[in-house]
């Protein structure tokens, strides 16, 4: 979330960057201002009225001391008088407190100068796109039509087991996938990221720390028995790594890389999007994570970058990076890029990876702080996916599809054991 003394210092690129996003609440901004100004005569009126009360019990020792018992107790009235205002000043204090970290939930992350102008998907602007050709859709089965003719994926038995959204992945299905996630880790580990295996499950501190809540809790799966929640990424147990820590400046940046299952209600999702592998409420993610400097944590997000686009490449699939618009960014990002995967038969772009620099809005829910030259700051955290394997899986099969069945690109061979589906 935003700080209140950025939010004092800094309103007016605030507001102009809520406007980017098409933010409609900018009300809250005074509110927030408006809710600080009272906690702090809050605190200042309380601050004075202790100090008062110390005074006071001070010289009622002291005239206990004396012997001046009268004048003593009469004081001890007025000390008694004190503590019970200072009391409902408290109680104030902590309503306001809480109001006022309500009130910085709602407001999204600020976006960067760079981040386009747009309300819309169709307003993200292409950076790149690779050279591989997009193949001539006819004649070329959909990846749900080739997962059943090779019994690679069985979606009837999933909805069987669990419900629709929740796919079974069978004989070579299930070895590709299961290659496909010891390769990416692999691939982030050569990088320098350092492999981690967490929870699948988090607490509500966890949920708040990066941002899922109070945002999206109706897109998460919970046990509210134990007040747990079914993770929608593995950003979400990895990141909480470091929160209410405090760094030294020489243990930055912090790379980090974690497979996991992910579930999503995806509530309200239908049609065409949803079939197959385009949407599913169960899939597996390769995540990679950074803690950075705010010095570098815009050099680190292109690196995240080209470090995807090796990834893409090496399944050699026709693909593009987009930056996303302002409208388009997910709550907590300052900027976002999404890379896209060809889809050769249903003809559309899949996204298959977003990387994001939250810059400090992440750092200041997770208490996240590095110090420098003894002054403690917030550091910078950035996501990304390396892989999605559910649309990089529709990828594949559909881009690779050949007479004589599905071709197993070259770099992942050793990982699968085969080179053709057939």
């Amino acid at each position: 979330m935003l700080t209140v003394q950025f939010i004092r210092e800094q309103r007016e690129q605030v507001l102009a960057g809520l406007q980017k996003r098409h933010f409609k609440q900018t009300n809250i901004i005074d509110q927030v201002i408006a809710t600080d100004d009272q906690r702090k005569s809050t605190q200042f009126e309380l601050d004075n009225l202790l100090s008062e009360s110390n005074q006071l019990s001070k010289q009622i020792g002291d005239l206990f001391k004396q012997g001046k018992t009268d004048e003593a107790n009469a004081l001890k009235e007025k000390t008694t008088a004190l503590k019970d205002k200072s009391s409902s000043l408290e109680t104030q204090l902590k309503t306001l407190q809480k109001d006022l970290l309500q009130l910085l939930y709602q407001i999204p992350n600020v976006p960067h100068h760079s981040v386009p102008e747009g309300k819309h998907a169709e307003d993200n602007k292409e950076v790149y796109r690779n050279s591989r050709e997009h193949r001539n859709a006819s004649g070329l089965l959909p990846h749900w039509e080739l997962a059943k003719k090779y019994n690679l994926i069985d979606f009837e038995l999933g909805v069987k087991i669990t419900g629709a959204g929740f796919p079974l992945y069978t004989g070579k299905g299930a070895k590709l996938q299961r290659a496909l996630i010891q390769f990416f880790l692999d691939q982030n580990s050569n990088a320098g990221y350092l492999e981690v295996n967490p929870p699948f499950m988090v607490n509500e501190a966890s949920a708040y720390g990066t941002g899922q809540l109070p945002d999206k809790e109706g897109q998460m799966y919970h046990d509210a028995q134990d007040n747990l929640y079914l993770i929608p990424t593995s950003e979400v147990p990895v990141t909480n790594i470091f929160r209410d820590d405090i760094l030294q400046t020489n243990e930055l940046p912090k790379k980090l890389t974690a497979y996991s299952p992910c579930f999503r209600r995806e509530a309200g999702s239908y049609g065409k999007d949803v079939r197959g592998l385009n949407r599913l409420h169960q899939f597996e993610k390769v995540e990679i994570v950074r803690v950075e400097h705010p010095n570098q944590s815009y050099n680190a997000l292109e690196e995240m970058v080209e470090h995807v686009k090796s990834l893409m490449e090496s399944l050699e699939l026709p693909y593009r990076v987009i930056k996303l618009c302002g409208g388009d960014m997910g709550f907590v990002s300052a900027m976002t890029y999404d890379f896209e995967v060809w889809s050769a038969a249903q003809e559309r772009w899949l996204e298959v990876s977003s990387v994001s620099n939250f810059e400090s809005y992440q750092a200041n829910r997770l208490k996240l702080r590095y110090k420098e030259e003894g002054k403690t700051q917030l550091c910078h955290t950035l996501n990304g996916s390396a892989l999605a394997l559910p649309r990089i899986m529709a990828g594949l099969l559909e881009n690779h599809q050949t007479e004589n069945g599905i071709v197993i690109p070259e770099k992942l061979r050793t990982y699968t054991g085969f080179d053709v589906i057939a």
